[in-house]
Parts: C-alpha cells; sequence; structure tokens
C-alpha cells in the first residue's frame, strides 16, 4: 500500500499543480475507479500490479486536461443513483439534490403523475420514480443523445423517455389538468457566464445556456406547467445562482401559480424556485 499511498499523493500535487480544488478526492476516486473499489475502501485492497500504476498515470493525465471525473469513470453519482454519463450529457450535480429532497418531502396522490422537463441523464426522472414506485414518470428531452443515457439509466425502471422539444407551446395536450408534479433542471446558465473547463468543454452547450438571462428555458416551462397541472400541482424549477428573483417573476407572469418559493440549495446558493397551481387552465 506504500507504493499506491506515494501514487496518489504524486497524483494529488499534479492535479492541484492543474488548478483542480479537489484534487486529493479525484485522485482517491480515480484510484478506486480502477481498483474495482470505492473511495473509502482503499487502504483494505491488496498492492496493485504494474499495470494498475501505467492506467492511474494514464487516468491522471486525463484529469489534469481538466476532462471531468465522471467522464474518466463513466458514472455520476445523484441521491441514491449512480448514473451513466460520457461525452454528450450533462453531468448531474449535486446541488440538484436540494430540489430533489423537496420533490420527494411533498405529499402528492397514491399515484400521481409526475414529468421531468430536460431530463438529460435521467436524473431527477429515475431518483422520483425510484422513491415513488406507484407513479408514472414522463421524462422529457429533445436530445438523442441525452436520451441514449437516460435509456440505459432508466431500464430497471418504469420511466417514459420522450423526445421532444419543451420550448413548444401546448406540447404533449393529453397531460392537460392531469398532473400532480412537475421538476426540470434545464439550461439556465446566461450566456456569457464564466464556466470551469470541465463544464464549458465537457458539458453540452444545449444542456447549459437559457439565452442572454438564463429565462430562455424557464418561461416555457412555467406556461407548460400551468397547462398540465392540476388545481394544486406543484412545479419546481432549478435556476442559475444569479436569477432567483428573474424566476420568480417569470413564474409569476404566468398567472397560474401562487406560494411561488424560492430555495438554496445544500450549500446555501440560490438554486430552484417552487410554486403551487391555482387556476384552472384558461
Amino acid at each position: 500500500m506504500n507504493r499506491l499511498r506515494q501514487a496518489i499523493d504524486v497524483a494529488t500535487a499534479a492535479l492541484a499543480r492543474a488548478g483542480i480544488d479537489s484534487a486529493r478526492i479525484d485522485a482517491e476516486l480515480l484510484a478506486a475507479h480502477l481498483a474495482g473499489t470505492v473511495r473509502g475502501r482503499l487502504g483494505t485492497i491488496d498492492e496493485p500490479d504494474a499495470d494498475f500504476f501505467r492506467r492511474y498515470h494514464e487516468i491522471i493525465d486525463a484529469r489534469r486536461t481538466r476532462v471531468p471525473v465522471q467522464h474518466l469513470t463513466g458514472s455520476a453519482p445523484f441521491g441514491p443513483l449512480d448514473l451513466t454519463v460520457g461525452p454528450g450529457v450533462f453531468i448531474p450535480r449535486p446541488e440538484t439534490e436540494a430540489l430533489l429532497e423537496w420533490a420527494l418531502a411533498q405529499r402528492l396522490p397514491d399515484h400521481p403523475t409526475i414529468v421531468d422537463l430536460c431530463t438529460g441523464s435521467g436524473a431527477l426522472a429515475i431518483a422520483l420514480a425510484t422513491q415513488r414506485p406507484q407513479a408514472r414518470v414522463i421524462a422529457v428531452d429533445d436530445d438523442p443523445t441525452a436520451l441514449g443515457y437516460a435509456r440505459r439509466n432508466a431500464e430497471s425502471t418504469a420511466v417514459e423517455l420522450i423526445e421532444a422539444d419543451v420550448t413548444v407551446a401546448g406540447l404533449l395536450p393529453e397531460l392537460r389538468g392531469s398532473v400532480d408534479l412537475v421538476v426540470s433542471n434545464p439550461p439556465y446558465i446566461p450566456v456569457g457566464a464564466e464556466l470551469e473547463p470541465e463544464v464549458a468543454d465537457h458539458d453540452p452547450a444545449h444542456a447549459l445556456f437559457g439565452g442572454d438571462d438564463g429565462m430562455a428555458v424557464i418561461g416555457p416551462i412555467a406556461r407548460l406547467a400551468g397547462g398540465w397541472l392540476r388545481p394544486g400541482g406543484l412545479l419546481a424549477v432549478e435556476h442559475d445562482d444569479t436569477t432567483s428573483e428573474l424566476t420568480v417573476e417569470t413564474i409569476s407572469a404566468t398567472d397560474f401559480f401562487a406560494d411561488i418559493t424560492p430555495h438554496c440549495d445544500l450549500a446555501g446558493r440560490p438554486r430552484f424556485v417552487t410554486a403551487r397551481r391555482v387556476k384552472e387552465s384558461a
């Protein structure tokens, strides 16, 4: 284990020089991935062979160029899930787990209908379907690559995947007035925002940017949800940490909702807004 500890120390220093704040964590996660174990059990494994150290050197070199850890391991944790991810799909972030926790805490009918818009890898939809097995869960995205990942991730669930553009007015009219919960982690970053290389160079721009003010997709989502939700149904939308007030205003402007409430993520940053449907659809 001395050689492995030394290799992790060297990797940590190399990643730190590359500007990676989570250098030690990443060095250990990548070592655990190659060893076929979890980070917390690295101290219990047998001394790896020479091939391990060759592959470890290669994977650390890739991480030094700011390739995301999740692309190197092929997976990303999200709540109770371990999702398959890779080039072409947005990597789910821990920040979104606050929205998931809120959604799971809500009182819904025994057999609710839940819609996840801009599902990407399927993170929210699959987590909700796993925790609410009696629910009908519909996941929507307009990107075939993202839906390919979502399909693989949802194989053991009953999540329904639909390829569609959520900015199209009147989408899925058969859902009108029948949905209990709409959730979304849409493209919401204002164009021109500075991003870490892992995001700017590896997450698909289509899943990141929401126009000049970040509202290009949030506005249509609020209007769709207003038409789909039954009276009393709930909406939860993630947003950029600079656009909480604008998200509240955008949802309020649809004239469908009350109890419009901003929420913070687990780090205390403004992260998502929730609302309750109060009026019958026009």
